[in-house]
């Protein structure tokens, strides 16, 4: 039987990983995400999420037949007590050079001009950095570690703000595909990589952005929680929806041309 261990090299339960893995290895199946000979770029945040999805990744090369290059880039936001220096020496203790772009997007996302919704600014300058960032590496993919209830999160958040429905897919092609973003860890619940994260005492690496867990995702997350809590169901219906749509049932006059 294989043998894991946490940072400390303490055992560490197979079970945990083996759930998410399946997880992981249905949505490449399904989304055909990574093919022979392709240079992933794993963009690591520092948070749970981006880290354990570079574990996994890197942990895949060792057991399945595909064989792909993994690197691990970092977009720092520039925000004061900021972390980048300790992610780069974690980074290194695990064997990745971790590529870090040094930035003040996360500054003026907070400027007033940007104040209804400084999430949206720096998230689209941290992607927008990401495709630079691949595109030096050589890189044709980049992996992000979005999950279930993000995407779940990220159709409440379309409908409420944008008033549309949408959501962030699995795989997305772009630059004529050039360069395809990957979400590995779609089909994964956020309380699973928590307990995986605790598992293998991952650090915490903050960013010091003044409007962590004061978002509109985070208000959204309030909301989907106590409707979970209400019925155990109801969250993987939601997910189960994004994918079973009836046009036909919606207001979208183009049906009728």
């Amino acid at each position: 039987m294989t043998r894991f261990r946490n940072l400390r090299g303490g055992p560490l339960s197979p079970g945990l990983y083996r759930a998410i893995n399946r997880k992981v290895g249905s949505a490449q199946r399904e989304w055909d995400m990574i093919a022979g000979g392709d240079r992933i770029l794993c963009a690591v945040s520092g948070g749970k999420d981006s880290l354990g999805l570079l574990w996994i990744l890197n942990e895949r090369r060792k057991r399945v037949p595909i064989r792909y290059e993994l690197f691990a880039g970092h977009i720092d936001p520039g925000f004061p007590g900021g972390s980048s220096d300790k992610l780069a020496a974690f980074c290194r203790k695990q064997g990745f050079s971790l590529e870090v772009e040094h930035t003040t997007d996360g500054p003026a996302a907070h400027k007033e001009e940007n104040k209804e919704n400084p999430c949206f600014y720096c998230s689209r300058m941290r992607k927008k950095r990401l495709f630079e960032m691949a595109q030096r590496l050589g890189c044709n993919k980049i992996a992000l570690g979005h999950h279930k209830d993000d995407l779940i999160e990220s159709l409440f958040l379309s409908m409420c703000y944008a008033g549309e429905m949408a959501t962030m897919r699995p795989k997305q092609d772009f630059f004529g595909g050039e360069i395809s973003v990957i979400r590995p860890l779609a089909y994964v619940d956020e309380a699973d990589l928590v307990r995986f994260s605790k598992a293998l005492e991952f650090p915490e690496f903050p960013t010091g952005c003044p409007t962590d867990g004061k978002s509109k995702r985070s208000e959204v997350k309030e909301v989907l929680s106590v409707l979970y809590a209400r019925n155990k169901k109801i969250k993987g219906n939601l997910f189960r929806s994004m994918s079973r749509v009836r046009r036909e049932y919606l207001l979208d006059r183009s049906l009728e041309k």
